[in-house]
């Protein structure tokens, strides 16, 4: 806990404490929430998760279409969500239909709520 460049003149060691374990307690959440939080950073997977939780399901072609973008592109997007489990499949007949997984869905959310309302600048 040693830190020379530190300027506060006590530390109080029980809030220290109590914080190191809560964040040891918290670890797996920390992870689960840094999986799904990290690949949202990039606005077209954020919209494929925006769109797959006011539809439920779509398949490739929907989503290519709705977001003027290639197949294999947005295929590529579909396959590092479903890696990292933020996405669950379905196949009907030829067709593989992608819906968020029951986990995600419910932590995104609040996010997808903000931004229904169109208040997502106001909460900045």
């Amino acid at each position: 806990m040693e830190n020379n460049s530190c300027i506060r003149q006590q530390a109080d060691i029980e809030q220290i404490n109590r914080c190191k374990d809560t964040v040891s307690e918290l670890n797996e959440s920390f992870d689960y929430l840094a999986n799904g939080l990290s690949l949202v950073g990039n606005s077209v997977r954020l919209k494929i998760l925006y769109l797959l939780f006011e539809e439920k399901r779509l398949c490739v072609c929907d989503l290519s279409d709705i977001l003027g973008m290639n197949i294999s592109a947005i295929s590529q997007h579909l396959r590092k969500m479903k890696d990292r489990n933020l996405l669950e499949t379905e196949r009907d007949a030829q067709t593989i239909f992608y819906s968020l997984t029951t986990e995600y869905e419910k932590l995104l959310n609040p996010f997808f709520e903000i931004l229904d309302k169109n208040k997502i600048l106001e909460t900045i």
